[in-house]
């Protein structure tokens, strides 16, 4: 089993090129496709918790029913907003990566290369052609 852990929405370029990264440097994460298995509210506080960034953070807007819902009201709690992403996983920001330096919502995406433990094993680029890491020898 690999230490660290990606939630992932494969239909999320963000989401594919983090996975990408993360593959690059010769380890398969746990990949867990959040909208098929979202995470239990106990676990999506603990990941929140160990991002140490606020709840809003964590919220999705784009193509989600956050307006609908009226989320950028100030009235909402945390703990109402948990509420809201546990019955509406799409509005949980992807992706949320666990590794042993630490988890981060890695948006953009070469914000994973601040937690991931082994080096990049060549270069790579996002989806759009756009170089993440261009050289792996220095």
């Amino acid at each position: 089993m690999s230490d660290i852990t990606i939630y992932h929405n494969s239909a999320c370029g963000t989401s594919r090129n983090v996975l990408a990264i993360i593959r690059n440097t010769g380890v398969e994460p746990e990949i867990i496709e959040y909208l098929q298995t979202p995470p239990s509210r106990d676990k999506l506080v603990e990941l929140i918790a160990a991002m140490g960034t606020p709840v809003r953070e964590l919220l999705r807007r784009k193509g989600t029913p956050y307006d609908e819902l009226d989320l950028d009201n100030g009235k909402w709690s945390d703990d109402e907003l948990i509420d809201f992403m546990m019955a509406y996983p799409i509005l949980i920001n992807r992706p949320v990566v666990v590794t042993p330096l630490g988890t981060r919502l890695c948006r953009p995406s070469e914000t994973v290369l601040e937690i991931l433990p082994l080096p990049q094993l060549g270069p790579i680029a996002k989806e759009d052609g756009e170089v993440i890491v261009a050289r792996t020898d220095v």
